[in-house]
């Protein structure tokens, strides 16, 4: 006998049994269910057993994640609510541990392989992480949690991209003297240049800058002119008149320092194609690789 293919209880012979012995018939439901798969290992031939697949958290754990951007305690959480063992913190953060240790930091190549890094660190808690990327594939190349962020480290970095058949013919990266003067001493044939993003960001600041001086100009020309108008006497009247005239020429020279800024900006933007017509906030090509 196959209990598998018996059919399943009507409604209606449900509403009767829980009627009869007066109980819920959600709980009835739950109990039918709950004896259905013992009964099928008991009463059923064993090649109509179907065993279900391993239930494995692994992909689960990577998933949320990496995927998700989950944080542990929320993983944690989602494996509590639907019943997943184990479902601990500590485990959950001890096995992602133990995949990023399986993981190496280092791309290997088979033979010579010509590249133009694009590095630059990271921080977690506070401590540095060194990455280099491919420029044309955005591969990560190596990725290491490092102790600090010196020419000596860098250099290490860049050598141990070299014993791994990786040939720089040059790096773009930001103005750091670390990250520069290790690259230099480890690379001596390849040229660096500073990407973009990190050239114009500190101009694109610049410009907020004063924009916010233009709008305190501004509120100063306005303040200025009221109390223009509420003086009285004419000594006072040409004392207000003096302090708007120079309040005014401050704001006409605030507005003139970033309006030309922001041309300036407007214009590289164009003709450099920093950003996409999409795009609000600037969004550099160089700065999405790193």
């Amino acid at each position: 006998m196959n209990v598998s293919s018996l059919p399943t209880p009507s409604l209606s012979y449900n509403f009767f049994r829980a009627g009869a012995y007066q109980i819920s018939r959600t709980f009835l439901y739950q109990l039918s269910w709950a004896a259905r798969s013992p009964l099928e290992v008991l009463f059923s031939d064993p090649h109509h057993l179907v065993q279900p697949p391993d239930f494995l958290l692994e992909p689960w754990i990577l998933s949320c994640r990496l995927e998700g951007k989950c944080s542990i305690p929320s993983i944690s959480s989602i494996f509590k609510r639907f019943d997943y063992q184990p479902n601990s913190v500590g485990y959950l953060s001890e096995c992602l541990q133990d995949y990023g240790r399986s993981v190496p930091s280092t791309l290997s190549m088979a033979q010579k392989k010509v590249v133009f890094y694009l590095s630059d660190e990271i921080f977690a808690n506070q401590a540095p992480i060194l990455v280099t990327v491919d420029a044309q594939s955005t591969a990560i190349l190596k990725i290491e949690l490092a102790s600090d962020r010196s020419a000596k480290t860098w250099e290490t970095h860049f050598k141990d991209l070299g014993a791994h058949r990786f040939h720089s013919l040059g790096m773009a990266s930001d103005r750091g003297v670390g990250l520069k003067a290790g690259y230099q001493a480890a690379c001596q044939d390849g040229f660096w240049v500073c990407d973009q993003f990190h050239e114009f960001q500190e101009l694109f600041n610049r410009c907020h800058q004063l924009e916010r001086q233009a709008y305190r100009a501004i509120a100063g020309e306005h303040e200025a002119a009221e109390k223009f108008a509420n003086a009285k006497s004419e000594a006072n009247l040409n004392k207000r008149l003096d302090q708007y005239e120079r309040t005014h020429k401050s704001c006409e020279y605030a507005i003139e320092k970033y309006d030309r800024l922001d041309l300036l900006l407007s214009m590289l933007s164009e003709s450099l194609y920093l950003c996409s017509s999409q795009v609000d906030f600037v969004q550099l090509k160089v700065s999405d690789q790193i």
